[in-house]
């Protein structure tokens, strides 16, 4: 038996971590249940999974005293355990004595002491595990959730084959998976088919899984007759051409677009999400969501009602729609314009905060910047969607503002990971930018 202690911010990350340590000790510092009151009163996801780990804490309290310990129902043991008394003579030197994090070393360091087996420290804060390492603990990352992102699903693969294979799936307008090598491709993967000999003669496709056929992308069809329909918006690159591709194709339930500053993944979205619902009212509403998270200092409560305080944080998004409503020129759109769409409920900006609890039937819903949210606040966006609901979401996850996540494991790398090979998923990298020479080049150098 190993002995887990848990800081806070492991709890508020996953409310259910108390209890996914096996037949093992989970340590919970008194401390730690004090950090987790003073997150309770917050609105936001946090302040929602200090309020659950209490009520779990609570429901444990009732079976057994949590400092002789519970016993779980995967043969582990939880136990609260208050530190020990730390003096600025005992501490090591350097330390604050009176700091929640070094109050939650010095118990490590005591049940180290005293214990025979095992005993680790848990935390997502970087600092708290160089601390602990520092100071001859055994410490680790949460791991649960946590994607390899060297082994991350791009949803695209390269094929090279021979000239005759490229040269048959163009005149039969399929290629099964019997005319070639086989290859474990995912359900929806995107198939790029080169020759090997003349690199330059290739074709675009994506993989159905139940057919075991690459099939040519509808959009490109589409486009090749001369039908410019998404929303005055074209493909620059294999990758946007892919990404519109599923966006416009109904049979999937969920897409994601994931890529740097300037590859198109909201703007590509956006546009399809205005075609869907304003030209082939295909969906009653287009709902856009994103975490409300700032960059770098915030500038604290703004004035007004929901409306008003939420607008400032969606600006992104209303530059993109703007953008999009100055490229329609079709005659039947021209006097359609965005405030009048919003007025009329037919584009609604929503806080995620307010999307809990909510069922939402017959809407193209997209949520931007993904990155920024927790497994399990993906999974409560995700069981949101009704019937005849599309949900896109797009992110980077090299760009992270939540100080407790990373590209590992945020939302939006642990939804893709789980998600790829089910056929009404697909997903796709965005590479190279579009927005400008400049956008580009910063977003390669600059870290």
């Amino acid at each position: 038996m190993k002995t887990f202690v848990l800081d806070t911010n492991v709890l508020l990350h996953d409310t259910n971590s108390l209890f996914v340590f096996a037949d093992n000790e989970v340590v919970v510092p008194l401390c730690v249940v004090e950090e987790i009151d003073d997150q309770k009163k917050r609105v936001d996801g946090i302040g929602r999974n200090s309020r659950q780990v209490a009520r779990s804490l609570d429901e444990l309290r009732k079976k057994n005293s949590l400092l002789d310990g519970v016993k779980l129902e995967n043969n582990g043991l939880l136990r609260v355990e208050i530190p020990p008394s730390v003096s600025a003579s005992a501490f090591p030197s350097g330390l604050d004595p009176q700091k929640i994090d070094n109050q939650i070393l010095a118990l490590a360091i005591h049940l180290k002491k005293t214990r025979k087996n095992q005993v680790i420290l848990v935390s997502k804060d970087i600092t708290m595990r160089i601390k602990a390492d520092a100071l001859g603990l055994s410490c680790q990352d949460y791991e649960r959730h946590k994607v390899d992102v060297d082994k991350f699903y791009t949803g695209s693969a390269v094929l090279e084959t021979d000239s005759e294979v490229i040269n048959k799936f163009y005149a039969d307008g399929c290629l099964s998976i019997d005319d070639i090598s086989f290859l474990p491709f995912e359900a929806n993967q995107n198939i790029t088919l080169v020759d090997r000999l003349n690199p330059s003669h290739s074709a675009i496709g994506r993989y159905n899984l139940k057919e075991k056929t690459i099939f040519p992308l509808k959009s490109v069809n589409t486009r090749a007759k001369g039908d410019t329909s998404l929303w005055g918006i074209r493909a620059h690159n294999k990758e946007q051409q892919f990404a519109i591709d599923m966006l416009l194709d109904d049979s999937l339930q969920l897409v994601t677009l994931i890529g740097i500053a300037g590859t198109g993944k909201t703007l590509l979205a956006l546009a399809a999400g205005l075609t869907k619902v304003i030209k082939d009212e295909q969906y009653q509403k287009l709902l856009i969501t994103r975490p409300i998270i700032p960059v770098g200092k915030d500038i604290g409560f703004l004035p007004g009602d929901v409306e008003a305080k939420l607008m400032p944080r969606m600006q992104p998004i209303s530059d993109n729609l703007s953008f999009l409503f100055s490229l329609q020129h079709e005659e039947q759109f021209s006097n359609i314009s965005l405030e009048s769409l919003i007025d009329d409920q037919i584009i609604e900006l929503e806080a995620l905060s307010y999307i809990r609890g909510r069922s939402i039937p017959n809407q193209f819903i997209i949520v931007d910047e993904a990155q920024n949210l927790t497994p399990h606040e993906i999974k409560t966006i995700i069981t949101r969607a009704g019937t005849g609901s599309k949900i896109v979401i797009t992110g980077d996850h090299y760009q992270i503002d939540n100080p407790y996540l990373d590209s590992c494991s945020n939302g939006l790398t642990y939804l893709i990971e789980r998600f790829k090979g089910t056929e009404i998923f697909g997903h796709i990298t965005l590479v190279k930018g579009e927005r400008s020479q400049l956008a580009e080049i910063a977003a390669e150098l600059l870290d």
